[in-house]
């Protein structure tokens, strides 16, 4: 009879091992996708400025698009947490997409040779970025359902490991795009 019990202990403890390291992996491999796809906006947050600059040697007058996408990018990127990160992606995206609409009412904006480069590059780093956040995306659903499903869940409740939040689209992004011929 002792044996028996001391089987289930032994096999309880291997399980709460067991488990708790395929927690920590999955959460290690959040971390290094959030890191990849943190590469990709640190770029484009890099990249913000110059395309402001020459936006605004064309469209002088339109001073709040303009300051409302300097002014989210001013904060201290390094500093955010993950959370405010992404949060802050997010107005910067609105912003982003208010400052490139504003560039199809100026066309000599848009033949300009520092323009069409950083534009480029945008769209480079954009399409970088989605990957980076498919990927991320992936791996927080895995360790989420890892967290949340039972008996994982007792285990996550006991070592505090929390669900984490993913890279949604913002409204912006979900709107359907109009093309005009």
């Amino acid at each position: 009879m002792n044996y028996i019990v001391i089987g289930i202990i032994i096999i309880l403890v291997l399980y709460v091992f067991i488990t708790y390291n395929g927690i920590v992996k999955l959460q290690n491999k959040v971390e290094e996708a959030f890191a990849t796809m943190d590469v990709y906006l640190k770029k484009r947050w890099d990249l913000i400025p110059n395309l402001v600059e020459t936006v605004k040697s064309y469209a002088k007058h339109e001073r709040e698009t303009l300051e409302n996408v300097i002014n989210t990018r001013n904060n201290a990127y390094d500093s955010m947490s993950n959370i405010e990160k992404l949060n802050t992606n997010e107005e910067l995206n609105k912003g982003l997409s208010k400052l490139i609409a504003l560039t199809e009412n100026y066309p000599e904006i848009k033949a300009d040779k520092n323009f069409i480069k950083l534009n480029e590059e945008l769209v480079n780093v954009e399409d970088e970025i989605a990957n980076s956040r498919k990927y991320y995306n992936a791996v927080v659903r895995k360790f989420n359902n890892k967290v949340e499903t039972f008996p994982n869940n007792l285990i996550a409740f006991i070592f505090r490991f929390k669900s984490k939040k993913m890279f949604e689209a913002n409204a912006t992004e979900r709107e359907n795009i109009i093309v005009e011929l």
